[in-house]
């Protein structure tokens, strides 16, 4: 018999119990379906991560002020401002690892349009701020060196802002709003960013020059310091890890903290580092998920050679008429083989099948990007056919050493 024959006759013997068949092959569509599942909610999951830490901006650190120590209460990071404005600028020329550098204020305010009015987070920053934070315009311009040092009422207005003051799909550009009583001229409109990993809408803020935030919108009993946090670029030749060392060398400096055991006024936060951490966690989840999975592959290959051991039982006399009408060994073993590489195969089908159902299902309910890796689905199916061929080996070689007196004789 050929190979064709001999799977056509395999498949036959197959259908014959097809739920028998089914449930045996159940391990194996249920190892498959998870390990193909897991693998592509796991790369999602990181895409998003990605995704969300990009939006905040690439190689970028966070400079926070001090705490503050009120009546021995002490605040966190940020309660008490220690960053000037003599500090970014010193950061901006004498860090060689610190590509750009710019400030964030913000506050709260009610802002007008003609006919609506939206609460948002209105933002005081300067030019640099579009590059460290990756921030594109959709229509407009950015603000620009000249509108910091005129402190002139320009903003660049957050998609979400517009929809609520003009409608979607509205170019805002050359509008005047209102921002507490004050008129500024809308010179953009940003592109849209989404949310940040603590699920703030980038979209529905405004951005001023950071000196007219202080005239205007802020008091400025504080025009020292910035009442905010620095976002700071880090070269990418130099990495982070250098320029968040560079950063408090520089501010232990200016900041006159000579003694190793005096605490800095400020804290110089990586971004990557939080990044990296939750991409650890979600690989180690994905990992453990996965063998899992390969667990269940295992016992579904169990459950064939199970079956395959029945079978070999059920069809004793079969085996015993083909070999005495000249089948050889080596057919018979090549027969029962073929059977478990069979089920095996049609199994990992059917669970890569679920498995690509599954993930699909959970990206759209966790609006995550279904990342679908076709060298994990062949891998995954490989796997399957070689479980069939290992467990089904042995069933395939008792059946292949039967005697044919015996097995003619056998009730």
């Amino acid at each position: 018999m050929n190979i064709l024959e001999t799977l056509m006759l395999a498949v036959r013997s197959l259908l014959r119990s097809k739920m028998r068949s089914f449930l045996t092959a159940l391990g194996i569509i249920i190892g498959v379906g998870a390990v193909i599942a897991m693998v592509a909610i796991g790369d999602g999951a990181r895409a998003n991560v990605q995704k969300v830490f990009d939006s905040m901006g690439t190689n970028m650190l966070i400079v926070m002020p001090g705490s503050s120590n009120t009546g021995g209460a002490r605040g966190g990071f940020g309660s008490q401002p220690s960053i000037t404005w003599d500090d970014l600028e010193a950061i901006r020329t004498q860090v060689p690892s610190v590509r750009a550098a710019a400030p964030e204020m913000r506050t709260s305010a009610q802002v007008f349009s003609e006919d609506q009015n939206w609460t948002t987070s209105v933002t005081g920053t300067t030019p640099d701020f579009f590059d460290v934070r990756g921030w594109s315009m959709a229509q407009g311009r950015k603000l620009n060196e000249a509108d910091v040092e005129a402190g002139a009422k320009v903003a660049v207005i957050g998609q979400t802002v517009v929809e609520k003051l003009y409608g979607a799909g509205f170019n805002p550009v050359g509008q005047v709003i209102r921002i507490k009583k004050t008129p500024f001229t809308i010179v953009g409109m940003t592109a849209r960013k989404g949310q940040s990993p603590m699920g703030q809408d980038y979209d529905d803020s405004i951005l001023v020059p950071a000196t007219t935030f202080q005239r205007q919108v802020q008091s400025q009993s504080l025009a020292r310091y910035i009442t905010g946090v620095l976002y700071v670029q880090a070269d990418a030749s130099a990495g982070t890890a250098r320029a968040q060392r560079d950063l408090t060398v520089l501010l232990r400096e200016r900041h006159r903290i000579t003694s190793d055991e005096d605490p800095n006024d400020f804290d110089v936060r990586d971004l990557s580092e939080i990044a990296n951490s939750r991409q650890q966690s979600t690989e180690t989840l994905s990992l453990l998920l996965a063998s899992i999975a390969a667990v269940s592959l295992v016992v579904g290959g169990i459950g064939i050679m199970n079956i395959m051991l029945v079978s070999v039982t059920e069809r004793t006399r079969e085996i015993g008429v083909r070999v005495a009408v000249g089948a050889r060994p080596r057919d018979i073993l090549l027969q029962f083989l073929i059977e478990a590489l069979t089920l095996s195969l049609l199994g990992g089908l059917i669970g890569a099948a679920v498995g690509l159902g599954v993930a699909r299902f959970l990206a759209s309910q966790f609006q995550w990007p279904l990342l679908v890796r076709p060298d994990v689905i062949l891998l995954a199916l490989g796997f399957s056919a070689l479980i069939g061929v290992g467990f089904g080996l042995y069933p395939a070689r008792k059946a292949s050493r039967l005697d044919p007196i015996d097995a003619l004789r056998y009730e």
